[in-house]
Parts: C-alpha cells; structure tokens; sequence
C-alpha cells in the first residue's frame, strides 16, 4: 500500500480549461467535466474517470497517463483547508488499495467533491 501511496501522489494546483487532447483518450458517452493543473502535468475529471498525465524526463515529451475509473472507488472523504493547513486533501478507497490527492487551497474541494460523487453514487 505504500508503494500505491508513493506512486499516486499528486497536487492539483489550480482549475484550468479542459486541454483539447484529453479528447483522443474519452470513451464514447464520456464527458470531461473539470481539469486541473499539477506541477507539471494536468488532469482531467470525466464523469466515468481521473485521467491524469504525467509528463517524464527533462523534455516532457514522455508522457505516461493513469487513469482511475469511479468504477473502481469504494469509498472516498474530502478534507477542506483549515486556516493554517495549506491543502485540502482527498483520499480515494480503490479495489487496489488507497491514495491521496492534494489540492491546492485556491481550488474548491467542493467542486471536485460534487462531480465525484454525481459519478459513483
């Protein structure tokens, strides 16, 4: 689990406009709905996924894409920011184990919050 943990440890820094490449990578009656950036990559919440790409090297221009269906969340909180916590958190319960998404304090955990669970519940 902790390795999952290391793994899937990511910061959404602010909401962005949905990128058009996104696009290529949605199944048909999947819709984007919200995009943030994270330090050097972007993801995306569609109403059947987390799509989140992650760019490598020093050229970016390798680029690995995880991807976690609401399909496979189990459960899942939302923590907003307190006055001197600087990140809201949210913490997915997935069939292969749990991880954390950090969220910047300027993006609105109740946004995110709502989208996932129109997806799941």
């Amino acid at each position: 689990m902790a390795e999952l943990n290391a793994m899937l440890g990511w910061t959404f820094t602010q909401e962005i406009d949905v990128p058009a490449s996104v696009n290529e990578l949605l199944v048909p009656g999947e819709v984007a709905q919200i995009a943030y950036k994270t330090v050097r990559d972007t993801a995306v919440v569609t109403n059947k996924r987390i799509i989140i790409s992650d760019k490598q090297g020093l050229t970016g221009k390798k680029v690995e894409v995880y991807t976690i269906p609401f399909k496979s969340i189990i459960m899942y909180s939302s923590e907003n920011g307190g006055t001197f916590d600087f990140n809201t958190e949210l913490e997915l319960w997935t069939s292969i184990g749990k991880f954390k998404l950090n969220l910047a304090k300027k993006v609105d955990i109740r946004k995110l919050d709502k989208v996932i669970a129109e997806a799941i519940l």
